[in-house]
Parts: structure tokens; C-alpha cells; sequence
């Protein structure tokens, strides 16, 4: 038993499809580990975190309300010895870059082997930087200056702002999620469409399904 790669470990797993997180659930106990808190949303990430202090989190990018990122960021600043693997079906590498910056231990995009999955979740259990094989070389290009990514030019916040906005959050909607005040987001949402050369958030969806940071 003690040679299963997540043998004791705890682990809290936030994705807001059900049938993916008991997927997740049956990889991770099959490997050892015990699954001691679900999330649907990042809000619930951030309470069940901080209520089991688990080995490790497992959340998804792309949930509802806080989202993934933002989530990230928060639990971060509250838990700065957090061990997070964040997972997103996307596979562009403005999300990873901006997750490994915020302070994600690792990142898998989904479409991995579920043995990938477990070796990625037992190497951030550890404590040590994983980074999905199939995107490093991606990210070292970008590190080194490759081809200008349009959102680029985002801050962090911004990026999440833009998010948001992009999957049709209302302005109200955004600043009640990220507690700020909708002259705040209005402000982002002006420097946003300013950088992306883009008239209405309409622009601002396409610009996001082009990138591949949301699907169409």
C-alpha cells in the first residue's frame, strides 16, 4: 500500500462539473490519497482550504464566480504555503503563465493521462513545481520573448477582469465577485478594451475564443 504514489495524502478537489470531480475523486483515492472536500466555485475553494489545510488543492481554471485565478491569488496571499495543481481545459499558455506567477505549485491541462495526473498531483504534494510536459516548451519560448500574445499587454487583475467579462458577466456581476466597486471594474473595463483595440464586449468574447482562453 505504502508504494501508491499519493499514499496519505489529502486532497481537496474544486471543479464545478460533478461527474468530472468524482473522476477525479476515484484517480486520486485508486492512488492513495484521501479526498476530504469537493468545491464547485472558488469561493467554496478558498473555505474548504482553510476548514482541511489538505497536501494539496486540485482546482480548475474555469468556474463559476471567483473562477479559478482569482481564487488562486486569494488563497495565496491567505495561505502562502498552499499546494495548488491547477487544471484547465484550455491550452493556450496565458493561463499557466499568469497561474505559475500567481503562485500555482503546478498546471495539467485535462486532456492528460490520467497516470500524468497523478504524478503531476503527488510532485505538487511534495511541494516541488510540476509543469505540464506538453506546454513547457511553450512556456519557455514565451519566457524568452516568443510571439506577443494579445493580452499580454493585461495586468493580472485585468486578465481575470477580462475573463469574465469575455464568458458575458455583467460589470455589477464582476465587482460583486471580486469585491470591488462597479466604478473599479468600469475603470478595468476601459483600460481592457483601450489595450485589446477592442469597441464593446462582444470584441472582447471573440478576442477570448481567437486566444483560446474560452470556448466558442
Amino acid at each position: 500500500m505504502s508504494s501508491l504514489p499519493l499514499n496519505g495524502k489529502r486532497i481537496v478537489i474544486a471543479d464545478d462539473h460533478a461527474v468530472v470531480r468524482m473522476g477525479f475523486r476515484l484517480l486520486v483515492e485508486g492512488a492513495g490519497a484521501t479526498v476530504v472536500a469537493e468545491a464547485d466555485n472558488g469561493e467554496a475553494a478558498l473555505a474548504l482550504y482553510a476548514e482541511h489545510q489538505p497536501d494539496a488543492l486540485m482546482m480548475d481554471v474555469a468556474m463559476p464566480g471567483l473562477g479559478g485565478l482569482a481564487a488562486l491569488e486569494r488563497l495565496v496571499a491567505r495561505h502562502p504555503g498552499a499546494r495548488v495543481l491547477m487544471l484547465s481545459a484550455h491550452e493556450d499558455v496565458q493561463i499557466p503563465t499568469r497561474a505559475l506567477r500567481a503562485g500555482a505549485t503546478g498546471y495539467l491541462a485535462k486532456r492528460a493521462d490520467p497516470t500524468e495526473l497523478v504524478r503531476a498531483l503527488a510532485t505538487v504534494a511534495r511541494g516541488q513545481r510540476y509543469v505540464d510536459p506538453a506546454l513547457a516548451p511553450q512556456l519557455a519560448l514565451a519566457q524568452l520573448g516568443g510571439a506577443a500574445h494579445p493580452t499580454d499587454s493585461l495586468t493580472d487583475k485585468e486578465f481575470a477582469v477580462f475573463l469574465q467579462l469575455a464568458q458575458g458577466r455583467s460589470v455589477n456581476e464582476v465587482a460583486a465577485t471580486h469585491h470591488l466597486s462597479p466604478s473599479t471594474v468600469g475603470t478595468h473595463l476601459y483600460h481592457i478594451k483601450q489595450k485589446l483595440n477592442a469597441s464593446n464586449a462582444a470584441e472582447l468574447t471573440l478576442i477570448a475564443v481567437r486566444a483560446g482562453l474560452i470556448e466558442a
